[in-house]
Parts: C-alpha cells; structure tokens; sequence
C-alpha cells in the first residue's frame, strides 16, 4: 500500500533545535504577554485571513523565519496584508517579539511556533497569495535530505493552498539544495519558474530584504540565490 503523501510531511521534522542561547528577562517576558496576542491555533479549512483584524485582503505564509527581519519588512510594507510567520526556533521568536514591541501598530503579523506543516495541512484550498522559504536548513547530510522542506508531497500541498498566480520564493546559499529545489519546482506540474535571465537568480527583487542568515552567508563568501516560481 503506497503511503499517504500528507502523512509523510506530516511525520517528518523539518527543523532542528528548538532552543538557542539563554532569553534576556525582556525577551522571556514578552514570549509571556505579547506571544500569546499573536499566537495562532490552525483550524481545518479556515480562512487565513480570518486570524487577523478585519481589512486585511490577503495572507502569506513565511515557514522559519529566523529571526523575523524578512517578515517585520514585508508586515510593515504590506499593511493590508496578513502574514502568518512559522518558526519553532525560541530564539528567533523572541527576537522578533522584540521588534515587533517597538511597533505597537502593526497588527498584520501573526505566529505559530511548531512545524509549519500544521499550518499549510489546515488550511483551504487556494487561500495563500505568498509563501516564503528562505534560507531554510539545507540538512546537507544524504541521510538528512529526506528532513529537507522542499519535497514533492510538499508541493503538492503547497499548489493546494495556494491561489492561483501565487507565488513562492526560496533562498539559499547551500548549492546542493539549489539543484535539489530546482529539480523538484521545475518537475512540479503546478508551479513555473519567473527567471526570464540568466542572472535573475543571482538577485534579490526590491521587494526582497536581505535575512541576517542571508547576511552571514555573504560574509562568509558564499553565494546565495533567489529563485521565485508562480503557482499556475
């Protein structure tokens, strides 16, 4: 019997460590009072955009944003826009809690702090205008490839939740899950790669800020390249 696609994503863990340095009291006690206002449980088949204030006309999905400068940018750019960031990794909550602190305005981010995978199984069909990946933990171990985001039954739910004219954007400075990424987008029926030149994967659109991994790549000398596909 051939194993249900959505239960292998399921099962699978595709983020590392949960717990980073020691939290400052500032940082513990904002993942006490302002984590909870922002906190997120995913509810089968509803609507994304229902999680946030009325007015929002769309939502987004950011799966491990680090440390949150990607998803503060796009929160404060966007105002009409509701993004969902999913991120396990304590540290990097709290770090964005921090930002988020001095800008008591916004209230178009919303968290979830377990695997994304929750997020996108619950959610109905054709309900996301954008999902970011970006600089995700490469598992450049063979053994581990199979603990990589991207796969094809992630695609498969990803072309689900997405709307048509949707587009996902993947970074990385690891070549080896570039050309594992790029097999699995350019084999998926559902999704069609924006390169119109051979250099557009080399850079990142004005809409596109830099994430401190990102920065911390290119201080190391590695190359990082941007790839955006579209949802058919």
């Amino acid at each position: 019997m051939t194993p249900d696609p959505e239960v292998l994503v399921r099962n699978r863990r595709h983020f590392g460590r949960r717990k980073g340095p020691a939290l400052s009291a500032y940082q513990t006690g904002l993942l006490e009072t302002l984590l909870p206002r922002l906190l997120i449980e995913p509810e089968r088949e509803r609507d994304p955009r229902s999680y946030f204030t009325p007015g929002v006309s769309e939502a987004w999905l950011e799966i491990g944003f680090g440390g949150g400068e990607h998803l503060l940018w796009q929160a404060e750019a966007n105002p009409n826009i509701g993004i969902i960031g999913a991120e396990p990794y304590i540290s990097g909550v709290a770090k964005l809690l921090s930002k988020v602190a001095t800008s008591p305005s916004l209230s178009n981010i919303r968290l979830y702090t377990e695997d994304a995978t929750d997020i996108i199984e619950a959610l109905p069909p054709s309900s996301l205008g954008r999902v970011f990946v970006l600089f995700p933990d490469p598992w450049p171990k063979t053994r581990h490839h199979k603990r990589r985001f991207i796969q094809m039954a992630m695609l498969d739910q990803l072309a689900r939740v997405m709307k048509p004219g949707a587009e996902i954007r993947f970074g990385t400075d690891d070549t080896g899950y570039l050309v594992w990424a790029l097999e699995r987008f350019c084999a998926h029926p559902a999704f069609c790669w924006l390169a119109e030149a051979s250099g557009d994967w080399s850079r990142r659109p004005p809409d596109w800020p830099e994430t401190r991994y990102e920065a911390k790549a290119v201080r190391a000398g590695d190359t990082c390249t941007y790839l955006r596909f579209v949802r058919k």
